[in-house]
């Protein structure tokens, strides 16, 4: 009976975090998806024309010394600061030696960056439904015990906070769900414009090819080999 007595005891102490946690999980999931739409307005110009104008005018900038040129003409077609940050040191790191696996390294951790940034909703992908199911057996007890003892108010009260966690743990879930798609989708088409632009402004034109990405998953993107064949 002292294994049960401290288990009821555990379940009591969570019940309060867990209703916390669970209103927690939601605001945040609305949270993200307000800063998704952000990033999908910032995207809205996105355009493989645009993408391809930029690179040429800032290959034409490098050919004519003008680092700062194509710098910002890379930035204009950079939707985020991380992207922003490696279109630049695809520029800054040409001159410099072995300048292929310098950029290969600033396109990983931008690869990596941007896998992070994914693990945010994806943990309240899982997080929310976990919640959810907690909050709902907790109360469970009490109002179990009211029913024994025929207190319909307790009964009433703790299966209304059982049903509404749910409630708010599965909306957590699907929302974070949907936000972690379209990110997913979003990102993975950013490394894909960082990746074009490296390529296209390769040192030496007879290694664009060591740009091209191999075929290793991870995550939402591919990473990238730059080294010497």
């Amino acid at each position: 009976m002292q294994i049960e007595e401290f288990l009821f005891s555990v379940s009591d102490a969570l019940r309060w975090p867990v209703l916390v946690s669970a209103l927690i999980a939601l605001a945040w999931s609305v949270v993200e998806i307000g800063i998704l739409v952000a990033e999908l307005w910032r995207r809205r110009w996105r355009s493989i024309g645009s993408l391809e104008s930029a690179v040429d005018q800032a290959e034409i900038d490098i050919a004519q010394g003008d680092q700062i040129g194509a710098i910002s003409a890379l930035s204009s077609v950079s939707w985020s600061r991380p992207m922003r940050d490696t279109m630049t040191a695809v520029v800054t790191l040409r001159p410099l030696p072995d300048a292929e696996n310098r950029i290969a390294k600033r396109l990983a951790d931008y690869d990596y960056n941007s896998l992070r940034r994914l693990e945010r909703t994806r943990i309240l992908v899982r997080m929310g439904p976990a919640l959810g199911l907690m909050g709902t057996l907790i109360p469970l007890s009490p109002a179990l015990g009211g029913l024994a003892e025929g207190n319909v108010t307790e009964l009433t009260d703790n299966l209304r906070v059982a049903f509404g966690v749910t409630v708010a743990g599965l909306l957590t879930g699907a929302l974070a769900f949907g936000v972690s798609l379209i990110r997913d989708r979003l990102y993975a088409q950013d490394f894909s414009d960082v990746e074009y632009a490296a390529a296209n402004l390769a040192p030496d034109k007879h290694l664009a090819h060591n740009l091209v990405p191999s075929t290793v998953e991870h995550g939402h993107s591919t990473q990238v080999s730059m080294g010497n064949p």
